[in-house]
């Protein structure tokens, strides 16, 4: 195997399938990328077993020897970072090692056999007898095509409520919901829910299909999404979602499990609201904040007429007061207490002007919305003052 490039030319691909590779692996051959050289390009491959990216180039790259091997993906990753912007490289296979020379550079790195490299598709054939029915259930896909701002949207106004760690595995991913006339992403982690909907969905779907999505492949398709502005093509099946975009290809496994109906957990019936400027409620609660608990970042809201009064104090004593006008609705003074760290999520995910938060009576939950952002809707659970 040789080839001949630019450092610029490879750079994003290889930053994009290194990111899903762990520094740490219990199976050396899962801390390369697979390097395919042949006559159409180059192909790179990263697994974790979990997920596969794929980055596929046909442009700027001088195939001299056609052939495959495995590279250390963050070692070769960090030598390509390194070199200087505009650089001609080659990389050609020389024995077990895999020849990097840039200029005066030159970098031999350990390399184990193509034929060791876990591929989605073998990954999928030879785990067990089962896979043989759950690939035929993958034949049965869903696809939807979403401009790449639309999906970059789904991921920012819901991400950041997933569970890191739950026990209840199914929290810890996003779920995706599809109808013949929406695409909906929701995300909670027992104390929060975010919800972002947006209409299209599949055309001629005839039953609501969901699909949760593992926490890590979430942050890898945000990767794999973040420099291209061209449309992203998602592939829902039974157990595996693909998400293509461009000379990209993200394949992950799916969470199996029953995750809540979001729908039911929206209050249909609030009593009052407050209605304020985000910017304004954003810095003064992240300047409240900083007294609070650090284990548990409390704020006591107070809201009174046209006025919100924000405490928040810790153990040492110590105790912050920041007060904010506002609209409130309610016929008497009411407080409430949340996790600060909540609230801000919310605020630094939509990008309205002002922000509402509707309560029922007894304040039993808290509904969150951005006026002009009626796609995206939050809930936050407080906490006992």
């Amino acid at each position: 195997m040789r080839f001949r490039t630019s450092r610029d030319t490879l750079l994003r691909p290889l930053r994009v399938a290194t990111g899903v590779v762990e520094r740490r692996q219990t199976l050396p051959v899962l801390g390369n990328l697979l390097v395919e050289a042949g006559e159409d390009g180059l192909t790179l491959r990263g697994t974790d077993l979990e997920v596969e990216i794929v980055a596929r180039l046909t442009g700027g790259i001088d195939v001299e020897q056609a052939g495959s091997t495995t590279i250390p993906a963050h070692k070769l990753t960090d030598i390509w970072q390194s070199l200087p912007d505009g650089m001609d490289v080659s990389v050609a296979l020389e024995q077990d090692r895999a020849v990097v020379r840039s200029g005066r550079s030159r970098f031999a790195l350990a390399t184990i056999p193509a034929a060791e490299f876990p591929t989605e598709r073998s990954t999928r054939d030879l785990a067990d007898d089962a896979s043989v029915d759950q690939a035929s259930a993958d034949e049965s896909e869903v696809d939807i095509v979403l401009p790449r701002a639309d999906m970059h949207k789904l991921l920012e106004r819901t991400k950041f409520a997933m569970a890191n760690g739950d026990p209840r595995y199914f929290l810890n991913g996003l779920l995706l919901e599809l109808t013949n006339h929406s695409l909906r992403a929701a995300a909670s982690d027992g104390h929060r829910m975010a919800l972002c909907t947006l209409d299209g969905g599949a055309a001629g779907l005839q039953d609501r299909e969901r699909a949760i999505i593992p926490r890590k492949s979430v942050q890898d398709l945000e990767r794999l999404i973040g420099d291209s502005d061209e449309d992203v093509h998602l592939a829902v099946g039974k157990t595996r979602l693909k998400a293509s975009q461009g000379d990209y290809t993200l394949t992950t496994k799916l969470v199996d499990g029953p995750y809540p109906d979001v729908d039911r957990l929206i209050p249909r019936n609030t009593d009052h609201s407050v209605t304020g400027d985000r910017e304004t409620l954003r810095q003064a609660l992240h300047r409240a904040a900083i007294l609070s608990n650090d284990r548990a970042p409390e704020v006591r809201l107070t809201m009174d007429g046209e006025l919100l009064t924000i405490r928040a104090t810790n153990p040492e004593h110590e105790e912050a007061e920041e007060v904010v006008a506002v609209d409130y609705d309610g016929a008497q003074t009411t407080e409430i207490g949340f996790n600060a760290r909540y609230i801000q999520d919310v605020l630094n995910a939509l990008d309205t002007e002002s922000i509402r938060v509707s309560m029922p009576e007894g304040n039993a939950i808290a509904l969150i919305e951005g006026p002009g952002a009626e796609d995206s809707l939050y809930i936050v659970m407080p906490v006992r003052l």
